[in-house]
């Protein structure tokens, strides 16, 4: 027989002595229905059910945290014997971390023992988590294609390394996270030819500050050379020898109005002494 109780007030069960009571109240029903809210003011609650239906599609953790705390938020699955898992938010790292962890969910932190594996579907969309298959697929297909000047392209594969080595008088040296330096010594060697890249342009040779350009060996001017322009400076150059029997030649437009001249060798200057008493 159906039986209803109704109060015109609030209406509180106390079991045992003491203003909070101290022995249970246990419902033994097929189906217990509170038709309104449930607060729950205890330090514990146990729902020891063999399934749970939750209606609400949000579920608040750290309900009572109104301050950033180092609180740590999520799900912990009891494992038994072996070490927990956990999916949560760890306030000291900032991010979500799936671990497994000796935290049995009674406190506000979880100690990590270890990261846990978490499995994902092929990422179809830019902001998707990218699975190992996609990564190692997309850098299997990595392919980069380098060449010297001689145009031989190389290859660069996935896994490889590129390395630049240096030739003589260059050196070569890479530096943490994107940097390679290439150096041209200062002691140039092995070098056979210099030439300027523009036709008609001047090839400079300068020494520093007051130091000379020093020539140690045999300096040879390979073939004739037309009069250059006379200018205000000496421009020494060769042509066919002529009256100084030497066939090196200088100008300058401050000497002999601009005249060419030519040096004179030993043997034609004593001849000419000679000839001139």
């Amino acid at each position: 027989m159906a039986k209803h109780l109704r109060t015109s007030g609030d209406y509180t069960i106390k079991t045992g002595t003491g203003a909070g009571g101290s022995n249970s109240v246990i419902f033994d029903s097929k189906t217990t229905r509170i038709k309104g809210d449930l607060v729950v003011d205890g330090t514990n609650t146990v729902v020891d059910t063999a399934s749970l239906t939750i209606e609400d599609p949000i579920i608040i953790l750290s309900r009572n945290n109104s301050t950033p705390s180092d609180v740590d938020s999520g799900i912990l699955v009891n494992r038994g014997a072996a070490n927990n898992a956990a999916l949560y938010w760890n306030e000291g790292d900032d991010t979500f971390k799936a671990v497994t962890t000796t935290s049995d969910g009674t406190g506000t932190t979880i100690a990590d023992t270890a990261l846990a594996k978490i499995q994902a579907a092929e990422p179809a969309a830019a902001s998707d988590v990218a699975t190992k298959n996609y990564v190692d697929g997309a850098a299997g297909s990595f392919s980069l294609k380098v060449a010297g000047d001689d145009s031989t392209a190389i290859t660069v594969a996935s896994g490889q390394l590129l390395q630049f080595v240096g030739g003589a008088n260059i050196s070569t040296a890479g530096a943490e996270p994107d940097t390679i330096t290439i150096d041209l010594g200062q002691n140039l060697t092995n070098i056979e030819s210099i030439s300027s890249a523009t036709s008609n342009a001047n090839l400079t040779l300068a020494s520093n500050g007051t130091g000379d350009v020093v020539i140690n060996d045999t300096l040879t001017f390979s073939a004739a050379a037309s009069t250059p322009t006379a200018s205000a400076v000496t421009k020494i150059y060769n042509k066919t020898a002529g009256g100084g029997g030497t066939g090196l030649f200088f100008i300058n437009s401050n000497i002999s109005s601009g005249t060419e001249g030519e040096l004179i060798s030993k043997k034609k200057a004593t001849a000419l002494a000679i000839a001139l008493g």
